[in-house]
Protein backbone atom coordinates (compact mmCIF):
# COMPACT_ATOMS: atom_id res chain seq x y z
CA UNK A 1 0.00 0.00 0.00
CA UNK A 2 1.35 3.11 -1.10
CA UNK A 3 1.98 5.67 1.40
CA UNK A 4 -0.17 9.37 1.54
CA UNK A 5 2.83 12.23 1.01
CA UNK A 6 3.61 14.42 4.01
CA UNK A 7 1.16 17.10 2.25
CA UNK A 8 -1.66 15.23 2.03
CA UNK A 9 -1.73 14.08 5.07
CA UNK A 10 -1.52 17.58 6.49
CA UNK A 11 -4.61 17.46 4.38
CA UNK A 12 -6.52 15.30 5.68
CA UNK A 13 -6.11 16.76 9.48
CA UNK A 14 -7.35 20.47 7.28
CA UNK A 15 -10.42 18.90 6.46
CA UNK A 16 -11.74 18.77 9.97
CA UNK A 17 -11.56 22.79 9.68
CA UNK A 18 -13.08 23.09 6.43
CA UNK A 19 -15.81 25.45 7.54
CA UNK A 20 -13.81 27.51 9.45
CA UNK A 21 -11.02 27.18 6.20
CA UNK A 22 -13.63 28.75 3.91
CA UNK A 23 -14.58 31.76 5.92
CA UNK A 24 -10.83 32.29 6.31
CA UNK A 25 -11.41 31.95 2.70
CA UNK A 26 -14.06 34.81 2.03
CA UNK A 27 -12.55 37.42 4.62
CA UNK A 28 -9.27 36.72 2.48
CA UNK A 29 -11.32 37.80 -0.72
CA UNK A 30 -12.83 40.43 1.22
CA UNK A 31 -9.82 42.03 2.60
CA UNK A 32 -7.75 41.78 -0.66
CA UNK A 33 -11.02 43.80 -2.04
CA UNK A 34 -10.92 46.40 -0.09
CA UNK A 35 -7.01 46.67 0.19
CA UNK A 36 -7.43 47.23 -3.57
CA UNK A 37 -9.73 49.53 -3.78
CA UNK A 38 -8.14 51.94 -1.71
CA UNK A 39 -5.54 53.11 -4.17
CA UNK A 40 -8.00 53.78 -6.38
CA UNK A 41 -9.42 56.01 -4.02
CA UNK A 42 -5.85 58.20 -3.10
CA UNK A 43 -5.19 58.16 -6.88
CA UNK A 44 -8.79 59.97 -7.54
CA UNK A 45 -7.52 62.23 -4.76
CA UNK A 46 -4.46 62.69 -5.86
CA UNK A 47 -5.30 63.76 -9.26
CA UNK A 48 -8.00 66.33 -7.40
CA UNK A 49 -4.66 68.26 -6.56
CA UNK A 50 -2.94 68.41 -9.46
CA UNK A 51 -3.40 71.33 -10.83
CA UNK A 52 -2.68 72.98 -8.13
CA UNK A 53 -6.23 73.62 -6.92
CA UNK A 54 -7.35 72.22 -3.72
CA UNK A 55 -11.17 70.46 -3.97
CA UNK A 56 -11.72 69.95 -0.63
CA UNK A 57 -15.40 69.15 -0.98
CA UNK A 58 -14.77 66.05 -3.14
CA UNK A 59 -11.44 65.29 -1.62
CA UNK A 60 -13.11 64.60 2.07
CA UNK A 61 -15.36 62.08 1.00
CA UNK A 62 -12.93 60.27 -0.44
CA UNK A 63 -10.50 60.12 2.72
CA UNK A 64 -13.43 59.31 4.64
CA UNK A 65 -14.62 56.08 2.59
CA UNK A 66 -10.60 55.47 2.73
CA UNK A 67 -10.50 55.35 6.30
CA UNK A 68 -13.59 53.49 6.64
CA UNK A 69 -12.20 50.58 4.54
CA UNK A 70 -8.92 50.57 5.99
CA UNK A 71 -10.43 50.58 9.56
CA UNK A 72 -13.12 47.92 8.64
CA UNK A 73 -9.74 45.84 6.62
CA UNK A 74 -8.08 45.80 10.12
CA UNK A 75 -10.88 44.37 11.68
CA UNK A 76 -11.29 41.49 9.51
CA UNK A 77 -7.43 41.04 9.29
CA UNK A 78 -8.05 40.50 13.33
CA UNK A 79 -10.64 38.09 12.73
CA UNK A 80 -8.68 36.59 9.61
CA UNK A 81 -6.38 35.99 12.50
CA UNK A 82 -8.51 34.43 14.93
CA UNK A 83 -9.70 31.46 12.75
CA UNK A 84 -6.32 30.88 11.88
CA UNK A 85 -4.89 30.82 14.77
CA UNK A 86 -7.80 28.53 15.87
CA UNK A 87 -7.61 26.18 12.55
CA UNK A 88 -3.53 25.70 13.83
CA UNK A 89 -4.17 24.87 17.10
CA UNK A 90 -7.10 22.47 16.73
CA UNK A 91 -4.90 20.58 13.82
CA UNK A 92 -2.15 20.23 16.53
CA UNK A 93 -4.30 19.40 19.14
CA UNK A 94 -5.44 16.54 16.89
CA UNK A 95 -1.98 15.55 15.61
CA UNK A 96 -0.93 15.31 19.32
CA UNK A 97 -3.98 13.22 20.30
CA UNK A 98 -3.01 10.89 17.18
CA UNK A 99 0.48 10.58 18.65
CA UNK A 100 -0.71 9.83 22.09
CA UNK A 101 -2.85 7.10 20.94
CA UNK A 102 -0.88 5.75 18.52
CA UNK A 103 2.15 5.25 20.98
CA UNK A 104 -1.05 3.56 22.66
CA UNK A 105 -1.01 0.68 20.26
CA UNK A 106 2.73 0.51 19.01
CA UNK A 107 4.42 -2.39 20.30
CA UNK A 108 7.03 -2.57 22.88
CA UNK A 109 9.66 -3.48 20.14
CA UNK A 110 8.97 -0.17 18.71
CA UNK A 111 9.16 1.84 22.14
CA UNK A 112 12.83 -0.71 23.01
CA UNK A 113 14.04 0.32 19.79
CA UNK A 114 13.84 4.11 20.00
CA UNK A 115 15.18 6.67 22.27
CA UNK A 116 12.66 8.19 24.16
CA UNK A 117 13.80 11.61 23.93
CA UNK A 118 13.10 11.17 19.99
CA UNK A 119 9.86 10.24 20.62
CA UNK A 120 9.17 13.06 22.96
CA UNK A 121 10.87 15.14 20.17
CA UNK A 122 8.53 13.96 17.58
CA UNK A 123 5.19 14.69 19.65
CA UNK A 124 6.48 18.10 21.28
CA UNK A 125 9.27 20.00 19.52
CA UNK A 126 8.49 18.89 15.68
CA UNK A 127 4.61 19.23 16.37
CA UNK A 128 5.50 23.17 17.64
CA UNK A 129 7.56 23.84 14.51
CA UNK A 130 4.92 22.33 12.41
CA UNK A 131 2.25 24.68 13.87
CA UNK A 132 4.53 27.88 13.07
CA UNK A 133 4.66 26.79 9.79
CA UNK A 134 1.04 26.39 9.19
CA UNK A 135 0.30 29.38 11.06
CA UNK A 136 2.49 31.90 8.70
CA UNK A 137 1.15 29.60 5.54
CA UNK A 138 -2.53 30.31 6.74
CA UNK A 139 -2.22 33.78 7.37
CA UNK A 140 0.46 34.87 4.28
CA UNK A 141 0.12 32.19 1.79
CA UNK A 142 -4.06 32.92 0.93
CA UNK A 143 -4.15 36.51 1.20
CA UNK A 144 -0.51 36.72 -0.83
CA UNK A 145 -1.74 34.62 -3.90
CA UNK A 146 -5.30 36.25 -3.89
CA UNK A 147 -3.40 39.78 -3.74
CA UNK A 148 -1.46 38.68 -6.92
CA UNK A 149 -4.10 37.41 -8.47
CA UNK A 150 -6.53 40.79 -7.67
CA UNK A 151 -3.73 43.04 -8.96
CA UNK A 152 -3.33 41.52 -11.85
CA UNK A 153 -7.06 42.29 -12.92
CA UNK A 154 -6.68 46.07 -11.81
CA UNK A 155 -3.33 46.72 -13.76
CA UNK A 156 -4.34 45.07 -17.02
CA UNK A 157 -7.90 47.22 -16.39
CA UNK A 158 -5.57 50.63 -15.75
CA UNK A 159 -3.14 50.03 -18.32
CA UNK A 160 -1.98 46.39 -19.90
CA UNK A 161 1.36 47.39 -21.27
CA UNK A 162 3.02 47.88 -17.99
CA UNK A 163 1.12 45.01 -16.21
CA UNK A 164 2.39 42.65 -18.98
CA UNK A 165 6.00 44.41 -18.17
CA UNK A 166 5.39 43.25 -14.36
CA UNK A 167 3.92 40.41 -14.77
CA UNK A 168 6.75 38.89 -17.39
CA UNK A 169 9.50 39.82 -14.17
CA UNK A 170 7.80 38.72 -11.03
CA UNK A 171 8.02 35.10 -11.63
CA UNK A 172 11.76 34.97 -11.65
CA UNK A 173 11.41 35.31 -8.13
CA UNK A 174 9.14 32.58 -7.68
CA UNK A 175 12.16 30.21 -9.41
CA UNK A 176 14.92 31.69 -6.72
CA UNK A 177 12.40 30.94 -3.71
CA UNK A 178 12.03 27.30 -5.47
CA UNK A 179 15.62 26.71 -6.13
CA UNK A 180 16.30 27.68 -2.48
CA UNK A 181 13.34 25.63 -0.73
CA UNK A 182 14.42 22.66 -2.69
CA UNK A 183 17.96 22.73 -1.35
CA UNK A 184 16.50 24.25 2.55
CA UNK A 185 14.49 21.10 3.16
CA UNK A 186 17.24 18.53 3.64
CA UNK A 187 19.23 21.33 6.41
CA UNK A 188 15.92 21.65 8.24
CA UNK A 189 15.46 17.76 8.03
CA UNK A 190 18.64 17.36 10.15
CA UNK A 191 18.38 20.36 11.91
CA UNK A 192 14.68 18.10 13.51
CA UNK A 193 16.86 15.11 13.79
CA UNK A 194 19.54 17.19 15.81
CA UNK A 195 17.03 18.17 17.88
CA UNK A 196 15.63 14.56 18.57
CA UNK A 197 19.25 14.09 19.53
CA UNK A 198 19.57 16.54 21.85
CA UNK A 199 16.28 16.14 23.83
CA UNK A 200 17.01 12.64 23.99
CA UNK A 201 20.33 13.13 25.87
CA UNK A 202 19.18 15.48 27.91
CA UNK A 203 16.38 13.29 28.77
CA UNK A 204 19.06 10.79 29.49
CA UNK A 205 21.07 13.04 31.73
CA UNK A 206 18.58 14.41 33.95
CA UNK A 207 17.18 10.93 34.94
CA UNK A 208 20.35 9.27 35.20
CA UNK A 209 21.66 12.42 37.46
CA UNK A 210 22.66 10.05 40.36
CA UNK A 211 24.42 7.84 38.41
CA UNK A 212 26.85 10.66 36.77
CA UNK A 213 27.65 12.99 39.86
CA UNK A 214 28.66 8.84 41.32
CA UNK A 215 31.03 8.10 38.63
CA UNK A 216 32.19 11.86 38.33
CA UNK A 217 30.68 11.80 34.73
CA UNK A 218 29.89 15.34 34.43
CA UNK A 219 32.90 16.22 32.34
CA UNK A 220 31.94 12.95 30.27
CA UNK A 221 28.73 14.61 29.57
CA UNK A 222 29.70 18.05 29.11
CA UNK A 223 31.58 16.81 25.97
CA UNK A 224 28.63 14.78 24.70
CA UNK A 225 26.39 17.52 25.05
CA UNK A 226 29.25 20.03 23.64
CA UNK A 227 29.21 17.82 20.72
CA UNK A 228 25.59 17.04 19.93
CA UNK A 229 25.10 21.33 20.55
CA UNK A 230 27.78 21.65 18.24
CA UNK A 231 25.53 19.58 15.20
CA UNK A 232 22.53 21.05 15.93
CA UNK A 233 24.04 24.73 15.91
CA UNK A 234 25.79 23.61 12.17
CA UNK A 235 22.06 22.13 10.96
CA UNK A 236 20.55 25.25 12.72
CA UNK A 237 22.48 27.64 10.41
CA UNK A 238 22.88 25.95 7.64
CA UNK A 239 19.39 25.59 7.53
CA UNK A 240 18.91 29.41 8.15
CA UNK A 241 21.64 31.05 6.16
CA UNK A 242 20.41 29.24 2.78
CA UNK A 243 16.37 30.14 3.77
CA UNK A 244 17.29 33.81 4.50
CA UNK A 245 18.80 33.71 1.06
CA UNK A 246 15.01 33.88 -0.31
CA UNK A 247 13.42 37.05 0.91
CA UNK A 248 16.58 39.18 -0.35
CA UNK A 249 16.91 37.39 -3.36
CA UNK A 250 13.36 37.96 -4.25
CA UNK A 251 13.66 41.58 -2.88
CA UNK A 252 16.24 42.47 -6.14
CA UNK A 253 13.60 41.28 -8.60
CA UNK A 254 10.76 43.26 -7.00
CA UNK A 255 12.54 46.29 -6.72
CA UNK A 256 13.59 45.85 -10.68
CA UNK A 257 10.08 45.95 -11.08
CA UNK A 258 9.34 48.38 -9.10
CA UNK A 259 11.83 50.78 -10.73
CA UNK A 260 10.75 49.97 -14.11
CA UNK A 261 6.88 50.35 -13.53
CA UNK A 262 8.26 53.57 -12.32
CA UNK A 263 9.94 54.59 -15.82
CA UNK A 264 7.54 53.27 -18.28
CA UNK A 265 4.77 55.00 -16.04
CA UNK A 266 6.76 58.65 -15.93
CA UNK A 267 7.09 58.42 -20.19
CA UNK A 268 3.68 57.18 -20.25
CA UNK A 269 2.74 60.55 -17.70
CA UNK A 270 4.36 63.09 -20.07
CA UNK A 271 4.65 64.66 -23.29
CA UNK A 272 1.18 66.21 -25.42
CA UNK A 273 -0.95 63.46 -25.34
CA UNK A 274 0.08 61.06 -21.95
CA UNK A 275 -2.01 58.24 -21.52
CA UNK A 276 -1.57 58.19 -17.85
CA UNK A 277 -2.27 60.69 -15.06
CA UNK A 278 -0.02 60.95 -12.04
CA UNK A 279 -2.58 59.68 -10.04
CA UNK A 280 -3.02 56.87 -12.35
CA UNK A 281 1.08 56.11 -12.23
CA UNK A 282 0.28 56.58 -8.37
CA UNK A 283 -2.00 53.88 -8.34
CA UNK A 284 -0.05 51.46 -10.39
CA UNK A 285 3.06 52.06 -8.50
CA UNK A 286 0.78 50.95 -5.03
CA UNK A 287 -0.40 48.12 -7.06
CA UNK A 288 3.04 46.73 -8.24
CA UNK A 289 3.63 46.78 -4.58
CA UNK A 290 1.23 45.26 -3.42
CA UNK A 291 1.73 42.59 -6.21
CA UNK A 292 5.19 41.80 -5.77
CA UNK A 293 4.94 41.96 -1.60
CA UNK A 294 3.15 38.74 -1.67
CA UNK A 295 5.92 36.66 -3.93
CA UNK A 296 8.33 38.12 -0.58
CA UNK A 297 5.73 36.83 1.57
CA UNK A 298 5.13 33.95 0.30
CA UNK A 299 9.41 32.90 -0.43
CA UNK A 300 9.41 33.38 3.53
CA UNK A 301 5.93 30.94 3.70
CA UNK A 302 7.87 27.78 1.57
CA UNK A 303 10.94 28.63 2.77
CA UNK A 304 8.87 28.02 6.63
CA UNK A 305 6.97 25.51 5.30
CA UNK A 306 10.06 23.24 4.39
CA UNK A 307 10.91 23.24 8.39
CA UNK A 308 7.14 22.30 9.13
CA UNK A 309 7.08 19.88 6.20
CA UNK A 310 9.99 18.41 7.74
CA UNK A 311 9.35 18.41 10.71
CA UNK A 312 5.49 16.75 9.62
CA UNK A 313 7.32 13.84 8.06
CA UNK A 314 8.61 12.79 11.60
CA UNK A 315 5.73 13.26 13.11
CA UNK A 316 3.26 10.75 10.44
CA UNK A 317 6.64 8.53 10.47
CA UNK A 318 5.43 7.80 13.87
CA UNK A 319 1.47 7.66 12.95
CA UNK A 320 2.78 5.29 10.38
CA UNK A 321 4.59 3.03 12.45
CA UNK A 322 3.17 -0.43 12.32
CA UNK A 323 0.62 -1.22 15.34
CA UNK A 324 0.65 -4.17 17.34
CA UNK A 325 -1.48 -6.92 15.23
CA UNK A 326 -5.13 -6.61 16.35
CA UNK A 327 -7.06 -9.59 18.70
CA UNK A 328 -8.66 -11.66 15.82
CA UNK A 329 -12.85 -10.65 15.48
CA UNK A 330 -13.23 -13.95 17.64
CA UNK A 331 -10.50 -14.26 19.99
CA UNK A 332 -11.45 -15.68 23.39
CA UNK A 333 -12.30 -14.20 26.09
CA UNK A 334 -13.11 -16.53 28.84
CA UNK A 335 -14.34 -15.49 31.93
CA UNK A 336 -11.98 -17.86 34.15
CA UNK A 337 -8.70 -18.83 33.81
CA UNK A 338 -7.35 -21.51 35.67
CA UNK A 339 -3.23 -21.11 35.23
CA UNK A 340 -2.14 -24.45 33.04
CA UNK A 341 0.79 -23.01 31.11
CA UNK A 342 2.67 -24.47 28.14
CA UNK A 343 5.50 -24.01 25.88
CA UNK A 344 5.48 -25.41 23.35
CA UNK A 345 8.61 -25.41 20.62
CA UNK A 346 9.25 -21.76 21.09
CA UNK A 347 11.65 -19.74 19.60
CA UNK A 348 12.32 -16.18 19.71
CA UNK A 349 14.89 -13.44 19.11
CA UNK A 350 14.95 -9.66 19.54
CA UNK A 351 17.32 -9.42 16.06
CA UNK A 352 17.53 -12.17 13.47
CA UNK A 353 20.95 -12.44 13.36
CA UNK A 354 21.33 -13.24 17.19
CA UNK A 355 19.76 -16.20 18.10
CA UNK A 356 18.20 -16.13 21.90
CA UNK A 357 15.31 -18.79 22.54
CA UNK A 358 15.92 -21.63 20.93
CA UNK A 359 13.02 -25.24 20.66
CA UNK A 360 11.94 -23.97 24.69
CA UNK A 361 9.30 -26.37 25.80
CA UNK A 362 8.07 -26.62 29.40
CA UNK A 363 4.28 -27.41 31.26
CA UNK A 364 3.36 -25.28 34.15
CA UNK A 365 0.40 -26.56 36.32
CA UNK A 366 -2.59 -24.57 38.07
CA UNK A 367 -0.84 -23.30 41.20
CA UNK A 368 2.55 -24.50 40.77
CA UNK A 369 5.27 -22.06 41.71
CA UNK A 370 8.07 -21.65 39.21
CA UNK A 371 11.18 -20.40 39.66
CA UNK A 372 13.75 -18.95 36.71
CA UNK A 373 17.55 -18.37 37.39
CA UNK A 374 20.30 -18.36 35.53
CA UNK A 375 23.35 -15.61 34.60
CA UNK A 376 22.36 -12.78 33.19
CA UNK A 377 20.86 -12.35 29.27
CA UNK A 378 20.18 -16.11 29.45
CA UNK A 379 16.36 -15.24 28.35
CA UNK A 380 15.04 -14.99 31.93
CA UNK A 381 13.20 -11.51 31.49
CA UNK A 382 12.29 -12.39 27.57
CA UNK A 383 10.48 -15.48 28.82
CA UNK A 384 7.80 -12.80 30.99
CA UNK A 385 7.80 -10.50 27.93
CA UNK A 386 6.25 -13.73 25.99
CA UNK A 387 4.21 -14.55 28.34
CA UNK A 388 2.61 -11.07 28.50
CA UNK A 389 3.00 -11.09 24.85
CA UNK A 390 4.73 -7.83 24.80
CA UNK A 391 6.32 -9.65 22.08
CA UNK A 392 4.80 -12.57 19.71
CA UNK A 393 7.31 -16.09 19.97
CA UNK A 394 9.21 -16.15 16.50
CA UNK A 395 7.92 -19.71 15.95
CA UNK A 396 5.91 -22.08 18.34
CA UNK A 397 3.24 -21.16 20.60
CA UNK A 398 2.32 -20.90 24.51
CA UNK A 399 -0.62 -22.19 25.58
CA UNK A 400 -2.92 -21.17 28.47
CA UNK A 401 -5.42 -23.66 29.75
CA UNK A 402 -5.32 -24.91 26.32
CA UNK A 403 -5.70 -21.76 24.56
CA UNK A 404 -2.39 -20.48 22.38
CA UNK A 405 -1.93 -16.41 23.58
CA UNK A 406 -1.98 -15.49 20.19
CA UNK A 407 -5.77 -16.92 20.27
CA UNK A 408 -6.57 -14.73 23.70
CA UNK A 409 -7.60 -10.99 23.72
CA UNK A 410 -4.58 -9.54 25.07
CA UNK A 411 -6.81 -7.24 27.69
CA UNK A 412 -7.80 -10.89 28.98
CA UNK A 413 -4.29 -12.26 29.65
CA UNK A 414 -3.25 -9.14 30.95
CA UNK A 415 -5.94 -9.03 33.77
CA UNK A 416 -5.18 -12.67 34.46
CA UNK A 417 -1.77 -12.01 35.21
CA UNK A 418 -0.24 -9.87 38.36
CA UNK A 419 3.22 -8.63 37.48
CA UNK A 420 5.63 -6.85 39.97
CA UNK A 421 8.92 -5.74 38.64
CA UNK A 422 12.35 -4.61 39.71
CA UNK A 423 11.78 -1.40 38.48
CA UNK A 424 9.08 0.44 39.73
CA UNK A 425 6.49 2.40 37.87
CA UNK A 426 4.27 5.20 39.79
CA UNK A 427 2.22 7.75 37.68
CA UNK A 428 1.51 11.06 38.99
CA UNK A 429 -1.81 11.18 41.64
CA UNK A 430 -2.18 10.00 45.13
CA UNK A 431 -1.25 6.93 46.66
CA UNK A 432 -4.75 6.03 46.32
CA UNK A 433 -4.80 6.28 42.24
CA UNK A 434 -1.84 4.02 42.49
CA UNK A 435 -2.79 1.48 44.13
CA UNK A 436 -6.16 1.14 42.78
CA UNK A 437 -4.72 0.92 39.64
CA UNK A 438 -5.65 -2.35 38.05
CA UNK A 439 -9.47 -2.44 40.67
CA UNK A 440 -10.20 0.88 39.87
CA UNK A 441 -13.75 -0.03 41.92
CA UNK A 442 -12.32 -0.94 45.05
CA UNK A 443 -13.73 -0.04 48.41
CA UNK A 444 -11.33 1.45 51.35
CA UNK A 445 -11.40 -1.45 53.25
CA UNK A 446 -10.21 -3.43 50.47
CA UNK A 447 -7.21 -0.82 49.57
CA UNK A 448 -6.07 -1.05 53.21
CA UNK A 449 -5.99 -4.91 53.75
CA UNK A 450 -4.19 -5.23 50.66
CA UNK A 451 -1.74 -2.47 52.24
CA UNK A 452 -1.33 -4.28 55.33
CA UNK A 453 -0.94 -7.81 53.41
CA UNK A 454 1.98 -5.98 51.64
CA UNK A 455 3.91 -4.38 54.90
CA UNK A 456 2.69 -1.41 52.92
CA UNK A 457 0.13 0.70 55.54
CA UNK A 458 1.85 1.57 58.35
CA UNK A 459 4.65 4.19 56.14
CA UNK A 460 1.38 4.83 54.05
CA UNK A 461 0.09 6.14 57.41
CA UNK A 462 2.94 8.43 58.16
CA UNK A 463 2.49 10.16 55.23
CA UNK A 464 1.07 13.75 55.37
CA UNK A 465 -1.95 13.00 53.90
CA UNK A 466 -1.81 9.13 54.74
CA UNK A 467 -3.81 7.53 51.37
CA UNK A 468 -4.57 10.42 49.90
CA UNK A 469 -1.03 12.07 49.89
CA UNK A 470 -0.08 13.26 46.56
CA UNK A 471 3.15 11.78 44.61
CA UNK A 472 4.95 13.05 41.55
CA UNK A 473 5.88 11.61 38.50
CA UNK A 474 7.73 8.34 39.40
CA UNK A 475 6.96 8.14 42.81
CA UNK A 476 8.43 11.32 44.03
CA UNK A 477 10.16 12.02 46.86
CA UNK A 478 9.36 7.96 48.06
CA UNK A 479 12.13 5.68 48.75
CA UNK A 480 12.91 2.91 45.89
CA UNK A 481 11.54 0.28 48.77
CA UNK A 482 8.67 2.64 49.56
CA UNK A 483 7.66 2.50 45.83
CA UNK A 484 8.31 -1.33 45.49
CA UNK A 485 5.77 -1.57 48.29
CA UNK A 486 3.52 0.14 46.60
CA UNK A 487 3.66 -1.71 43.21
CA UNK A 488 3.33 -5.02 45.64
CA UNK A 489 0.16 -3.71 47.02
CA UNK A 490 -1.45 -3.28 43.39
CA UNK A 491 -0.98 -7.06 43.24
CA UNK A 492 -2.60 -8.37 46.26
CA UNK A 493 -5.40 -5.81 45.41
CA UNK A 494 -6.15 -7.63 42.22
CA UNK A 495 -5.34 -11.14 43.41
CA UNK A 496 -5.06 -12.34 39.88
CA UNK A 497 -5.00 -15.94 38.78
CA UNK A 498 -1.47 -16.26 37.63
CA UNK A 499 1.82 -14.06 39.20
CA UNK A 500 5.10 -12.86 38.14
CA UNK A 501 7.58 -11.80 39.99
CA UNK A 502 10.56 -10.14 38.47
CA UNK A 503 13.18 -9.42 41.69
CA UNK A 504 9.82 -8.30 43.59
CA UNK A 505 11.42 -7.62 46.40
CA UNK A 506 14.97 -6.23 45.24
CA UNK A 507 14.78 -2.83 47.35
CA UNK A 508 13.21 -4.02 50.35
CA UNK A 509 15.00 -4.28 53.48
CA UNK A 510 16.01 -7.77 54.90
CA UNK A 511 13.05 -7.68 57.76
CA UNK A 512 10.50 -6.36 55.29
CA UNK A 513 11.06 -9.12 52.49
CA UNK A 514 10.62 -11.99 55.15
CA UNK A 515 7.35 -10.70 55.78
CA UNK A 516 6.80 -9.96 52.22
CA UNK A 517 7.83 -13.28 51.40
CA UNK A 518 5.71 -15.05 53.42
CA UNK A 519 2.81 -12.56 52.56
CA UNK A 520 3.50 -13.89 48.89
CA UNK A 521 3.24 -17.47 49.94
CA UNK A 522 0.20 -17.23 50.93
CA UNK A 523 -0.80 -14.86 47.92
CA UNK A 524 0.49 -17.99 45.67
CA UNK A 525 -1.36 -20.52 46.90
CA UNK A 526 -3.64 -21.99 44.66
CA UNK A 527 -1.86 -19.32 41.76
CA UNK A 528 0.23 -20.12 39.30
CA UNK A 529 3.49 -18.18 39.72
CA UNK A 530 6.52 -17.12 37.90
CA UNK A 531 9.20 -16.14 39.83
CA UNK A 532 12.70 -15.14 38.44
CA UNK A 533 15.06 -14.45 40.97
CA UNK A 534 18.81 -14.05 41.45
CA UNK A 535 18.79 -13.94 45.34
CA UNK A 536 18.36 -18.08 45.48
CA UNK A 537 17.39 -18.17 49.15
CA UNK A 538 14.41 -16.75 48.01
CA UNK A 539 13.02 -19.46 46.04
CA UNK A 540 14.35 -22.52 48.10
CA UNK A 541 10.64 -23.37 48.11
CA UNK A 542 9.56 -23.67 44.56
CA UNK A 543 7.92 -26.61 42.94
CA UNK A 544 9.74 -25.92 40.14
CA UNK A 545 13.40 -24.61 39.58
CA UNK A 546 14.12 -23.73 35.88
CA UNK A 547 17.78 -22.94 35.04
CA UNK A 548 18.41 -21.58 31.80
CA UNK A 549 21.42 -20.71 29.75
CA UNK A 550 21.47 -19.09 26.43
CA UNK A 551 18.10 -19.40 26.03
CA UNK A 552 17.55 -22.71 27.01
CA UNK A 553 16.65 -24.77 30.15
CA UNK A 554 19.65 -26.63 30.86
CA UNK A 555 18.40 -27.79 34.60
CA UNK A 556 15.00 -28.33 36.26
CA UNK A 557 13.74 -29.40 39.52
CA UNK A 558 13.44 -28.35 43.19
CA UNK A 559 16.01 -26.74 44.79
CA UNK A 560 17.23 -30.44 46.76
CA UNK A 561 16.91 -32.32 43.40
CA UNK A 562 19.14 -29.77 41.58
CA UNK A 563 21.58 -29.37 44.31
CA UNK A 564 22.02 -33.30 44.25
CA UNK A 565 22.88 -33.63 40.89
CA UNK A 566 25.57 -31.14 41.22
CA UNK A 567 25.00 -29.46 37.87
CA UNK A 568 25.01 -25.80 36.61
CA UNK A 569 22.27 -24.83 39.48
CA UNK A 570 24.56 -25.96 42.37
CA UNK A 571 27.43 -23.78 40.90
CA UNK A 572 25.17 -20.90 40.97
CA UNK A 573 24.21 -21.49 44.69
CA UNK A 574 27.92 -22.22 45.72
CA UNK A 575 29.12 -18.98 44.05
CA UNK A 576 26.65 -17.29 45.94
CA UNK A 577 27.26 -18.96 49.62
CA UNK A 578 30.77 -20.17 49.29
CA UNK A 579 31.52 -17.88 52.24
Amino acid sequence: MKKTSTFGRVLTYIQSSLGKLLATLVLALSIVAMTLYVPILIGNAIDLCVDGNVNLEAIVPILIESAILIALTALLQWIMGILNNNITYTIVRDIRRDAIRKLQRLPLSYIDSHPAGDIVNRVISDVDQFSDGLLMGFTQFFTGVMTILGTIIFMLWLDWRIALFVVALTPLSLFVAKFIAQHTHDFFLAQSKAKAAQTGFVNETVSEQKVSIAFSHGDKNLEKFDEINEDLAKCSLKATFYSSLTNPSTRVVNNLVYGGVALLGGFFCLGTNPTMTVGGLAVFLRYANQYTKPFNEISGVITELQNALACASRIFELLDAKEIEPDAPDAADPESIGGNVDFKNVYFSYTPDKKLIENFNFSAKHGQRIAIVGPTGCGKTTLINLLMRFYNPTSGEIRIDGISTRDLRRATLRKNFGMVLQDTWLREGTIRDNIVMGKPDATDEEVVAAAKAAHAHSFIKNLPNGYDTYIGEDGGALSAGQKQLLCITRIMLCLPPMLILDEATSSIDTRTEMRIQNAFATLMKGRTSFIVAHRLSTIREADVILVMRDGNIVEQGTHDELLQKGGFYAELWNAQFAN
